[in-house]
């Protein structure tokens, strides 16, 4: 076994040279602009971009969420943030890039002393820029506490003619209740809520609320993060018009002025994947257009159960219905077949009929079928791409198809940071383990989240939680995989290369930011005051993160609850090493690079 410990002379060794990096970087302006378009899907074309700014390449501040933290933390965030803002203003206008630039602003870094009104538009004029054209995007990583100041300074931001985004909306510190205080004339969706929303109904159902209440208070809302084709499809057929993400452009020095491909139009959308309308198809064999009536009795007559028919034409396309109970209800008197047997079922048949292609998502054709007001809401007829019949479905089986999916997701996801829970944490170490590659896994703890917890209330605890959720999901990426075990217990999956790197670094980003939930007083004294079991006065530590890893090998023969046993023991190890400590168990055959 091998234990690592993130000793303080080297932590502060490392804030050092991270300082001094931040006052080169300050001194020589040495920040890259970069800009990501938004799309109107709407129009077709592109509405605004947003500036990002990124370190030199070769620095160990080139990732926005170090340079920004070092910032913080030497008390220059106000001069990093307006360096950064200006020169996104000068390379926007350089460019001569059309729409709209959304700036991202740090909340904090208007409510400090040193901050000065009114630069922000003498860059812009530096430009020739207006403010009419600008969006102040509020990027939040630290909670906001004095809402009227924040208050103050959105004002008098629109007061100059600027418009207000919140980014990460769904996400982060209190976001919910940043749009209420605030009001702003954008809201950024946080990209959990967009990714694979077209499988998923409760990220649908989501969103689709998120719109109408956006819509209610006349604010627009853009999706970020959107990868996928059906991502799109799905937000379009939903309305949303305003998308960015890698699926349209990453970020760039030089962005593209136009869409490549135009965006869907409305009627165009359906989604593809996942849980669908082909779900619920039931085959029955259709009724031919021209069909006497009598033929059409006898099947009815032959099949008590049989509840509905679907008429077709000759290339196979629906063109009516023909429901048990008002069909036979022609015939209650002794006249009715004699004045209907020479009759095509096309003069009796009902031409009203719901029509679902069998790859709409379950959400949408839910949607669909209870916003409609005619026809029957009992069953609806599911064609393929080309409109030509595959059968029939029920609205019983699509409520049943979607409660089931709702229970499914709720149940997977923690209910505070929306992470993946413990079903999609055994079931992704299930995957790993049939994938026959070899991987990490990690347990993450906080030690002492219980005594902040009780000095700070609940609330600020959920707040710690959401924040160490973001910086495991920022540290892994894409790459590997976070879940939340629950409380404050997490789990990650990464790729044995770079994986020790990647814990070595939540280490320290952690070390870095967690000193900011405490107050000044907390700070000062090293923690928190409190009473041992003894009742004696003692000073409880501030909190810290303890990580263990075991490696598992290619060819293991272990289990997904073998694995989480071992853990469970290697976090008792982990513990025990003073601070912020990463063990590393070595009695498997596992690398861990």
């Amino acid at each position: 076994m091998h234990a690592i410990a993130a000793p303080g002379s080297a932590a502060d060794a490392m804030i050092d040279r991270e300082a001094r990096e931040l006052d080169r970087i300050l001194r020589e302006g040495a920040i890259t602009p970069l800009f990501q378009p938004i799309v109107d899907a709407g129009c077709q074309g592109i509405f605004g971009y947003e500036a990002l700014s990124r370190g030199p390449s070769d620095s160990p501040l080139h990732s926005p969420v170090t340079l920004f933290d070092t910032a913080r933390l030497t008390g220059r965030l106000v001069e990093l943030d307006l360096l950064c803002r200006r020169l996104a203003i000068e390379a926007f206008a350089a460019l001569d890039l059309p729409g709209r630039l959304f700036l991202n602003v740090m909340p904090t870094s208007l409510l400090e002393e040193d901050f000065r009104e009114g630069l922000t538009r003498a860059f812009l004029a530096g430009v020739g820029l207006s403010p009419e054209r600008v969006v102040i995007e509020l990027t939040e990583h630290l909670p906001i506490h004095d809402y009227a100041l924040m208050r103050q300074a959105v004002d008098h931001y629109r007061r100059m003619g600027f418009q207000v985004a919140l980014d990460d909306l769904g996400a982060g510190y209190s976001s919910l209740r940043h749009w209420a205080e605030l009001r702003p004339d954008f809201v950024k969706v946080d990209r959990h809520f967009v990714q694979e929303v077209d499988r998923d109904p409760g990220k649908a159902q989501f969103l689709h609320s998120l719109l109408e209440v956006s819509r209610s208070l006349g604010c627009r809302v853009i999706a970020e993060g959107i990868e996928t084709p059906g991502e799109q499809r799905c937000l379009r057929g939903m309305n949303c018009a305003l998308m960015q993400g890698y699926h349209f452009a990453r970020p760039s020095r030089e962005p593209p002025r136009r869409l490549e491909q135009p965006a869907p139009t409305p009627a165009a959308v359906s989604g593809s994947f996942g849980a669908s309308a082909a779900m619920l198809c039931r085959h029955l064999a259709p009724v031919a257009q021209g069909t006497p009536v009598p033929e059409v009795v006898a099947r009815f007559r032959d099949d008590p159960e049989l509840r509905c028919l679907v008429v077709l034409d000759a290339e196979q396309r629906p063109v009516g219905l023909v429901r048990q109970h008002a069909f036979l209800s022609l015939f209650t008197n002794p006249f009715s077949h004699s004045l209907h047997a020479r009759r095509p079922i096309d003069a009796v048949m009902d031409r009203r009929m719901r029509l679902a292609e069998e790859s709409m998502p379950l959400e949408a054709l839910s949607r669909h079928i209870t916003g409609s007001t005619s026809g029957s809401q009992d069953d609806f007829v599911i064609v393929d791409a080309d409109g030509r019949y595959r059968g029939l479905g029920q609205v019983i089986d699509l409520l049943r198809e979607i409660t089931a999916l709702q229970v499914r997701s709720a149940r997977q996801a923690n209910p505070l940071t929306g992470l993946p829970g413990n079903e999609a944490i055994n079931d992704t170490l299930a995957a790993r383990l049939a994938d026959d590659a070899p991987f990490v896994a990690v347990y993450a703890d906080l030690d002492r989240f219980k005594a902040y917890n009780d000095a700070y209330g609940y609330a600020q605890g959920d707040q710690v939680i959401l924040a160490v959720g973001r910086l495991l999901q920022e540290a892994v990426g894409e790459a590997g995989f976070v879940g939340h075990v629950g409380g404050d217990d997490f789990m990650l999956v990464l790729d044995p290369d770079g994986a020790r790197m990647s814990c070595e670094a939540i280490l320290a980003r952690f070390a870095r930011f967690i000193p900011t939930f405490y107050d000044q007083a907390h700070r000062r004294a090293g923690g928190l005051s409190g009473r041992d079991r003894d009742h004696c006065e003692v000073t409880v530590p501030l909190m810290t993160l303890s990580m263990a890893a075991y490696p598992v090998a290619s060819g293991s023969r272990l289990t997904a609850m073998e694995i989480a046993n071992v853990l469970a023991e290697l976090k008792g190890q982990a513990k025990r090493q003073a601070g912020n400590s990463l063990f590393i168990d070595r009695r498997g055959d596992g690398i861990m690079r």
